[in-house]
């Protein structure tokens, strides 16, 4: 049986969130449909402008096995679109996995669809998670029955290798790891907060001190919504 994974895309999406599990997932398409959805089919950019067409708009799509949903600094308005948390919460309602990388949790607990669950997202906004009754857990990858969460942009190939190994096991996995010759070794050790060195830390709140604040009023009120 061919499952069908659905991947949301949304203007100002980070594509990177994005690109690494589409990757490692495209590597089964023998087993594994793709489809990028997204309200209508017209090209939308990532935060940085890269064009992306969706393959099938909300009203097309079919029924998911693998809900998976990217972050990113369009992320925000979508904590407020009915339409885009609508749509997650029709997917994920009968989803085999509900997924995401970075901020793209925050969408799905915007939906509803985190609540009572553990999971992960950017370090920067994480604590948002437990205004929709999530628990926050500051780890690369992070399952919890079938949520699957990956924590920062560059976490999605961890991600989706976690996944790929439960849905298709562990030597598939291991395959597509090679293949792609995914070895990292990054010239500095510094890319999580708890390595980082205290002056880089603050740097990094500080240039995102709006967007964060922002993100934080967008996540009450969705939160609100949700008890309402």
């Amino acid at each position: 049986m061919t499952l069908q994974m659905v991947m949301l895309l949304f203007p100002r999406f980070q594509q990177l969130d994005l690109a690494g599990p589409f990757d490692v997932f495209a590597r089964f398409s023998d087993r594994l449909q793709i489809h990028l959805a997204w309200k209508n089919e017209g090209a939308v950019a990532d935060v940085n402008g890269l064009r992306i067409a969706p393959t099938v708009a909300f009203a097309d799509c079919p029924q998911a096995d693998i809900l998976f949903v990217p972050g990113g600094a369009g992320q925000l308005p979508l904590m407020d679109d009915a339409e885009t948390l609508d749509f997650l919460r029709r997917q994920g309602a009968s989803a085999r996995y509900v997924t995401s990388v970075c901020t793209g949790s925050l969408l799905l607990a915007a939906a509803g669809l985190l609540t009572g669950y553990r999971a992960t997202s950017h370090w920067l906004p994480l604590r948002q998670l437990a205004h929709f009754g999530a628990e926050p857990i500051a780890e690369r990858v992070v399952v919890d029955r079938n949520r699957v969460t990956g924590a920062g942009v560059t976490s999605g190939i961890d991600f989706a290798l976690t996944l790929a190994a439960l849905l298709f096991g562990e030597e598939a996995a291991k395959l597509a790891q090679l293949m792609m010759e995914y070895d990292p070794a990054p010239p500095f050790d510094c890319g999580s907060p708890t390595r980082a060195a205290p002056e880089i830390v603050e740097r990094a709140r500080e240039a995102t001190q709006a967007l964060q604040q922002a993100r934080e009023e967008a996540a009450q009120r969705a939160a609100a919504r949700l008890r309402s």
